[in-house]
């Protein structure tokens, strides 16, 4: 498992906003992920709203259009299964691309939560449902309401 090494975020997100952009494929996955997403949210003390649109790739027109319109962070979930085609290098390289691409035109962090995995069982065990190992979706935006803190330090 990844999480080996993963930091212990505690932020403090009061009067920040966080957008939270959600996929609607795999709802088990997905509900696990938003839900980790938003109890994050609550424990840092962020302001936070949840848009779901159909499917990853979706996601980076969204995440453009929340940044531009002023929000502090925003966090992009979803999940993309490796399939028999090639369709999963493509969705996986665009969203990867798009959103790095949004937090750089736009100096707002985006949460990277799109689970990109060889099969379900590798999205449960990420989607910090009970029994999963680790929580994708609470993970992004700590990494997002954290960097958001950083760079409002900076200004």
């Amino acid at each position: 498992m990844s999480g080996a090494g993963a930091p212990q975020i505690a932020v403090d997100g009061q009067g920040l906003t966080v957008e939270i952009i959600a996929s609607l494929w795999h709802t088990e996955i997905m509900d696990g992920l938003v839900a980790g997403a938003v109890r994050a949210a609550e424990s840092a003390g962020a302001q936070y709203r949840v848009t779901r649109v159909a499917g990853a790739f979706e996601l980076t027109v969204v995440a453009e259009h929340l940044a531009r319109q002023g929000a502090d962070a925003v966090v992009a979930l979803g999940v993309v299964v490796q399939g028999e085609t090639p369709h999963f290098e493509y969705v996986c390289q665009s969203v990867t691309l798009g959103l790095t691409e949004v937090a750089r035109a736009n100096a707002v962090p985006v949460g990277f939560g799109v689970l990109t995995v060889d099969d379900v069982q590798q999205a449960l065990d990420r989607a910090g449902l009970e029994g999963s190992k680790e929580d994708k979706g609470a993970e992004a935006v700590e990494a997002a309401l954290s960097t958001a803190v950083a760079l409002k330090s900076l200004a």
